[in-house]
């Protein structure tokens, strides 16, 4: 894949705040990369910078190797789709769509053709005389996204667009813009903190914390091997625990030492160790290699939440098995589900 845009060196303030510190990232031509964190993590800032609507304080913005960072952003070839859709009340659904070619001066005919288009892009064909305040949230999503995207956009940025719909209509639109994406082949930037979003859309996620880049990778990558403990407790649930890893493929956790799948490790150096609640087996408690006992029970629907106590720890599993409160239950655990990491290490660090 070909490198579109380059952020090098991205620094951002707000007074004596410091919202992003030396951020570097490289976004692939007709990639959907999402940027994701909490709340004042610097992503949504970081999409600013990119559609021109801030100016970092430091560094550069690159687009196909042209500096872009002092470019306005009209002059950018990107669009930017807002959680607040900002339609036009007073226009039916047909003009809201065609507004940006008519702001250009685009003759009538192609007009025609390309709102049509783009509304059958969308699934909203014969929605063209609507009146905006008559369309659901997600409808009304679909025609700002078709607004936006009648431009035709080289980039496309997205914040957080489907904060403002419930449940049911966010899994629908996540369907729909998944879709769009891969038809028009163009890039997507995408905003959000929802962990469960970012994992369904993505070809690559950015973890972001407190202005700094944690983790880049793909979805199956963030889950499976978090680099540190943030972005372990931030992806899904964890058990993160101390540990200390002697040699390559042997940990001590939990007052125990079991066999792991990892190595490149110092010996004796102190590591986080991280195991997915899904990764735990319960068995009998004679054939576990940790005894605990279950505290607590939680039908979840696929799956029963339990937290079990051992001699050391609580742990969090999901287990399709029932098991009562009080009952005495063994956990084994296989080597490829230990994930071992290094504390307070993030993306780029050099000595990964």
């Amino acid at each position: 894949m070909t490198v579109q845009i380059e952020l090098n060196n991205i620094k951002k303030t707000y007074g004596d705040q410091i919202v992003l510190e030396n951020l570097n990232l490289d976004i692939m031509e007709g990639e959907f990369i999402t940027l994701l964190g909490p709340s004042g993590c610097g992503k949504t800032t970081t999409l600013r910078i990119l559609g021109g609507f801030e100016h970092p304080d430091e560094g550069q913005v690159l687009f196909n190797g042209k500096d872009i960072t002092d470019l306005p952003a009209h002059l950018r070839p990107v669009n930017t789709l807002f959680q607040q859709y900002s339609l036009f009340p007073h226009l039916d659904v047909y003009e809201n769509v065609a507004f940006g070619l008519r702001i250009k001066g685009t003759k009538e005919a192609e007009v025609r053709k390309r709102v049509s288009e783009m509304l059958q892009l969308v699934n909203l064909k014969g929605f063209e005389k609507r009146k905006v305040d008559s369309l659901s949230g997600g409808q009304k999503q679909r025609i700002a996204m078709a607004r936006a995207l009648i431009l035709k956009p080289a980039v496309f940025l997205l914040d957080e667009p489907l904060g403002a719909l419930d449940l049911k209509l966010r899994k629908g639109m996540q369907i729909e813009l998944k879709r769009v994406q891969k038809e028009l082949g163009i890039t997507f930037i995408f905003v959000t903190h929802d962990q469960e979003e970012a994992l369904s859309l993505s070809d690559r996620i950015v973890i972001m914390n407190e202005g700094i880049i944690q983790q880049i990778g793909t979805p199956t990558e963030i889950y499976n091997e978090p680099i540190n403990a943030y972005v372990a407790d931030f992806i899904g649930e964890s058990n993160i625990l101390e540990g200390v890893i002697h040699d390559d493929f042997d940990v001590t956790f939990s007052g125990h030492r079991f066999v792991c799948s990892d190595d490149g490790f110092r010996k004796d150096e102190a590591v986080d160790v991280v195991i997915r609640p899904e990764d735990l087996e319960l068995v009998a408690p004679e054939e576990g290699m940790l005894k605990g006992t279950v505290l607590s029970s939680l039908f979840m629907g696929v799956h029963n939440e339990m937290i079990v106590q051992t001699k050391e720890e609580q742990y969090l599993v999901h287990t399709t098995l029932h098991k009562e409160v009080g009952e005495e239950v063994g956990i084994r655990i296989i080597p490829y589900n230990i994930h071992i990491m290094r504390k307070g290490e993030v993306e780029g660090d050099e000595d990964l």
